[in-house]
């Protein structure tokens, strides 16, 4: 496949994308919050989510598109805030839920897959540092004399999310079983909204107020 680094060289992608894909980050802690509340069929919904947010970034570095973003402070602005307000939005929605009077239980609605799948989109693709992300990390290993350029952004991209949905499923089916054993208990069933709504809105917050200068 030409459209691909040698091996030394894709060595060092993959390399580099594994320890970059440890470090837990916004969507890591959207998929724990969501498997914790919902449990693992919910926290791999979300893992999805996330896998096509990541493939949207690719396509947008394959197209010229994350370029636009970083050169234009008004693109980056919007993207960014309209991430950190639908981050605080959940985490509200999340603190108005009202525990019942006799056990003490959250007032948890059934997850809709389809809605955790979708959320977990927007969160990743409202992530205007994950577009950076791919505009600084993918150009690194295209190499415009094999030719091909698009492709080899798509291959890297691919790979990448290939990792990532590997390594996010990993966090939701453990979060997921340690949710399972946590909602059992009633003192953590009264305060399991405040956690994740808490873990919402301070991922809303990191999103405002990281890399706020525009370059």
């Amino acid at each position: 496949m030409h459209f691909l680094p040698p091996a030394s060289q894709l060595a060092i992608f993959m390399t580099t994308a594994a320890i970059i894909l440890v470090i837990p980050g916004p969507a890591v802690l959207y998929i724990i919050a969501r498997s914790v509340e919902h449990g693992r069929p919910a926290g791999m919904a979300s893992a999805l989510g996330i896998t096509t947010g990541t493939l949207v970034h690719v396509g947008a570095a394959a197209l010229g598109l994350s370029a636009l973003m970083v050169s234009s402070a008004t693109a980056y602005a919007v993207v960014k805030y309209a991430g950190a307000l639908y981050l605080f939005y959940l985490g509200i929605r999340k603190f108005r839920e009202r525990p019942e009077a006799e056990s003490g239980m959250s007032v948890v609605k059934p997850a809709s897959f389809r809605r955790v799948f979708a959320q977990g989109v927007l969160v990743n693709v409202l992530n205007p540092k994950a577009a950076l992300f791919f505009f600084a990390f993918l150009p690194q290993f295209v190499n415009p004399a094999r030719g091909h350029v698009t492709m080899q952004f798509v291959g890297l991209g691919m790979i990448f999310a290939a990792m990532g949905l590997t390594s996010d499923s990993m966090w939701a089916l453990t979060a997921g079983s340690a949710g399972g054993w946590l909602r059992r208990h009633r003192g953590f069933a009264r305060r399991e909204r405040y956690v994740t709504g808490t873990v919402y809105m301070g991922l809303g917050l990191a999103t405002a107020v990281t890399g706020a200068r525009h370059k």
